[in-house]
């Protein structure tokens, strides 16, 4: 890998647009070809003054130099404001921001895909297991479900380092009746337990810690350019034949030979593909943007999981965390006709709430977060590249999300009063005596998983078809979480990175 900041060649074989979780798998596996050339753009620099790697402290991320700083839309559904809507901007993309939660989620999220009305045939649990095995060093998981010689070292917290109330918080939801998990990425996953992190020797591993910086110098053939912002995709006819870009304020062209892969993430991958003339055709010509291609789908379907914190004050002192803040969870079943877990409860050791409600320093937070019916978009206002995009979740935007968020909380308060908690003396002060459901659009906010802009699928409001090809175009792919037909049941960025593994695959084949 060569980390270029000078010029770059005018054409190579692979142009990779953002190097996120799935921007790296998808470089790293094409540059090992020594036949093919690739390169990979990042909007984002090179180095950043934020302390990316420090695990406690990435709540301050959000905000800083390494965030693209967009907001949403007023959102109805939560007492219609804007909300902020972090987006990386590093090599590395929302992996060098991110809690550094590491789930894979269940089965039934990938078959999903596979068998509903996706018709992604291909992406099931059965067929993916492979490339999640292939992307992760666990030396002490199962081999039948843990991969061993990975780029990603992801393993739960070491027991010395966890914060006992994660502990707790994982025994009191067994005495609450949920089952018990040792590896919530293995045989059993569903329940309680300890979550993997991408923390590796005390420091956070994003996509590129894992995916890049080790290949320094040994794939020459992949040129990794920071500071490269995507203006447009270049079309000739139906087919894209490579990018602009601009890079120290001058405009940048490159061609690709074979492939341009957009993995930008479900904002600015839909946002790119607008912005080229590839989208709703009417929504182009509102924005001003020359229809180049009429595609339904592009921006529609965004989902993210609505976050709603439950704190609790203890009566006694809570340690300081040493990792993420965030080192359990429960995954369970709203209804248990599920095939799987469409809810999940993150176990934060500090509190964890919008800045429009107030909790004591000293206090713990179940956060409750479901998997949405409903669905939002990502927008154009401008041909201007400059333009913020107009980002719309849609939270809390469906009766059954309310509905199940609030089953949530009062799930939240069962495994707080169960026996394990009692020596902790957990005292609820949010929403404590506040209506539970005012307290909802009070403090809901965003979990910052945006998925599903993109879609694959079979049907006419697909924008990739299951091999990540841009439907009725050539040489062009979308690979991030903005392909995902569901958004899956946990935090996305082990979805992101598959979704990556798998389509360097299909790149490599040419399917």
């Amino acid at each position: 890998m060569a980390l270029r900041t000078d010029e770059l060649a005018a054409e190579y074989d692979y142009v990779v647009v953002g190097a996120g979780s799935a921007g790296c798998a998808v470089a790293a596996r094409l540059g090992a070809d020594p036949d093919r050339s690739v390169l990979l753009l990042e909007a984002g620099p090179a180095e950043h003054k934020a302390d990316l790697a420090t695990p406690t402290a990435w709540p301050s991320l959000a905000g800083s130099e390494a965030d693209h700083c967009y907001t949403t839309l007023p959102q109805p559904g939560v007492g219609g404001v804007p909300l902020p809507c972090p987006r990386g901007r590093a090599l590395g993309g929302s992996s060098a921001v991110n809690g550094m939660v590491f789930l894979r989620g269940h089965r039934a999220d990938y078959d999903h895909w596979h068998w509903a009305a996706a018709g992604c045939a291909g992406w099931g649990f059965d067929d993916l297991l492979p490339y999640f095995k292939r992307m992760e060093s666990v030396p002490g998981g199962d081999p039948a479900w843990r991969g061993r010689t990975g780029p990603l070292r992801v393993a739960p917290a070491r027991p010395e380092a966890v914060n006992p109330l994660s502990q707790v918080f994982v025994e009191a939801a067994v005495a609450a009746g949920h089952p018990y998990s040792g590896d919530l990425n293995g045989a059993v996953q569903e329940g309680a337990g300890l979550v993997d992190l991408t923390i590796a020797d005390g420091v956070r591993q994003s996509a590129a810690d894992a995916y890049l910086r080790p290949l320094d110098g040994a794939r020459p053939r992949l040129t990794v350019a920071p500071d490269a912002r995507v203006r447009r995709l270049l079309l000739d006819g139906d087919r894209c034949t490579g990018v602009e870009f601009t890079r120290g304020g001058a405009p940048v062209t490159v061609r690709a030979r074979a492939e341009v892969i957009v993995c930008a993430g479900a904002v600015d991958s839909p946002r790119l593909l607008l912005l080229s003339g590839i989208g709703p055709a009417d929504e182009l010509r509102t924005a001003g943007v020359d229809v180049r291609h009429d595609l339904p789908g592009v921006g529609r379907g965004l989902q993210d999981h609505p976050l709603c914190g439950v704190v609790f004050e203890a009566d006694r002192p809570i340690p300081a965390g040493r990792l993420n803040l965030s080192e359990a969870a429960l995954h369970w079943r709203s209804d248990a006709s599920l095939p799987g877990p469409d809810m999940q409860v993150l176990f934060i050791h500090v509190p964890y709430h919008p800045p429009t409600v107030a909790a004591p320093e000293n206090c713990f937070t179940l956060g409750v977060a479901a998997v949405p019916r409903a669905r939002g978009s990502v927008r154009i206002a401008d041909a201007d590249p400059d333009v913020p995009p107009l980002i719309d979740p849609g939270y809390l935007g469906d009766a059954d999300d309310v509905r199940r968020m609030l089953l949530g909380v009062e799930v939240a308060r069962e495994v707080a009063a169960a026996g394990p908690f009692a020596a902790w003396g957990p005292r609820e002060v949010l929403p404590g005596e506040a209506r539970a459901r005012a307290f909802l659009t009070a403090a809901t906010g965003p979990y910052f998983h945006l998925a599903g802009s993109c879609a694959m699928g079979t049907g006419a409001e697909a924008v990739v078809d299951p091999e990540l090809r841009v439907r009725g175009l050539g040489g062009l792919r979308v690979a991030d979480a903005s392909v995902m037909p569901r958004i899956v049941s946990v935090n996305t960025a082990a979805a992101a990175t598959v979704i990556g593994e798998k389509a360097a695959d299909l790149v490599r084949s040419g399917t």
